[in-house]
């Protein structure tokens, strides 16, 4: 007999269900009878998003009318429910137990019935977010957060370059290869392809820094001057600075957004897994580069804003080109021009270890690149800049 009264509410479900005459969306429905003296709540139609706007009054009603004792829901007749289905059976009753049984739900599958169990454990957790009103404590907080991050990411770039240190040591014993081939095409794109930008941009700041220096010199009478103003400036600081910028917001973003993109592609597990590694493969041919082309691009901007404090020379102070070449030649010290690329080497380090360490925490979305690029362009300007205080300082101590 136990199995004849488990069998028959299955099959009264079947053939309700059976007696649908189209494969559209059933009208939904939902009325009050009573039932032994227990109020039971009949559900028939599809309680989908589809009947939602019809069913609506209906829940309404339902709701005004819903009695205060314990109540049976007979879901014979229903033939399809989804979450805006069993919302609007909770407006019905306000609130249901999420343990629900047969003793409370006759004729739901069990899909249906897991369905509504899951809505009723999740229906009313969501908590309103709350507002965040300025105060001197979130300042404080936020001003905290960025310090930690700073520091994870101080402690990250210092493990970074320590790998890639070891990884270029084992490369220029022998104990690793030397890719020359990708070194020769980084030098390509980060020396050669940049040649235009640089020499053209510390061509122009070479004229404005001439043309400014002869204005306010010549209230002093001073114009002569302008030389020593011009082979100076780019000599010890402009040269390299310029030049390690441009290459910082030109080539650095291209290390991240290359690797960026290979780690998104999971080219760089498919690099792991041949054995191979990413350090040796990815990083170093692109430090080499920086290490060869930096300090050549900083040569080529001395000259070429050299060069463009000489035209203003010429056009504005009346010299000639053989009287600026004369005293160039007379008051400048060589020792500028090894202060200058002395810089090179460590501002070309710092590039590569940032562009290459934020390509490598590139989390796998177009949107995470883009991110990860900005982030590589701004540290390594701001470490740029930073360096280029610090190394004027100890050259300043020195007397260099």
């Amino acid at each position: 007999m136990t199995w004849i009264t488990t069998l028959v509410p299955v099959l009264r479900q079947a053939w309700y269900r059976s007696t649908e005459m189209s494969p559209m969306a059933q009208a939904a429905a939902v009325g009050w009878t009573r039932t032994d003296g227990r109020a039971t709540l009949t559900l028939a139609g599809d309680w989908t998003l589809a009947n939602a706007r019809d069913l609506a009054p209906a829940v309404v009603g339902a709701a005004a009318m819903r009695p205060g004792d314990r109540c049976l829901i007979d879901a014979y007749q229903l033939t399809a429910l989804d979450t805006t289905g069993a919302l609007l059976l909770l407006r019905v009753f306000g609130d249901l137990p999420p343990t629900l049984d047969a003793a409370d739900v006759q004729g739901m599958n069990a899909a249906d019935l897991a369905l509504l169990r899951l809505v009723i454990a999740r229906h009313g957790r969501t908590v309103p977010p709350q507002p965040v009103h300025a105060s001197v404590s979130r300042l404080l907080e936020r001003i905290g957060g960025a310090i930690v991050d700073a520091w994870h990411q101080a402690r990250e770039l210092l493990g970074f370059v320590g790998i890639m240190l070891a990884t270029l040591g084992k490369v220029l014993s022998g104990h690793r290869r030397l890719r020359l081939t990708a070194t020769v095409f980084h030098m390509e794109q980060t020396g050669l392809d940049a040649v235009p930008i640089v020499a053209l941009l510390t061509f122009l700041v070479g004229a404005v820094v001439a043309f400014l220096g002869a204005t306010v010199l010549r209230d002093f009478g001073a114009e002569v001057f302008t030389v020593e103003l011009v082979s100076y400036s780019f000599l010890r600081e402009f040269g390299v600075l310029l030049t390690a910028i441009l290459i910082a917001g030109r080539s650095g973003s291209a290390f991240t957004a290359q690797i960026g993109s290979m780690k998104s592609r999971e080219e760089l597990d498919a690099i792991q897994a041949l054995g191979l590694d990413p350090i040796e493969l990815l990083v170093i041919p692109r430090l080499l580069a920086l290490l060869v082309m930096l300090p050549a691009l900083t040569f080529l901007g001395m000259l070429a804003g050299l060069f463009g404090g000489g035209i203003v020379g010429v056009l504005s102070l009346d010299f000639t080109p053989a009287m600026f070449i004369g005293r160039l030649h007379e008051t400048t010290e060589l020792r500028h021009f090894w202060v200058g690329m002395t810089k090179a080497p460590i501002f070309a380090f710092l590039i590569a270890a940032v562009g290459c360490l934020e390509g490598f925490k590139v989390e796998g979305s177009a949107e995470s690149v883009g991110r990860h690029t900005t982030a590589s362009v701004v540290q390594s300007i701001f470490l740029v800049i930073v360096f280029d205080a610090v190394f004027a300082m100890f050259f300043m101590e020195l007397q260099v």
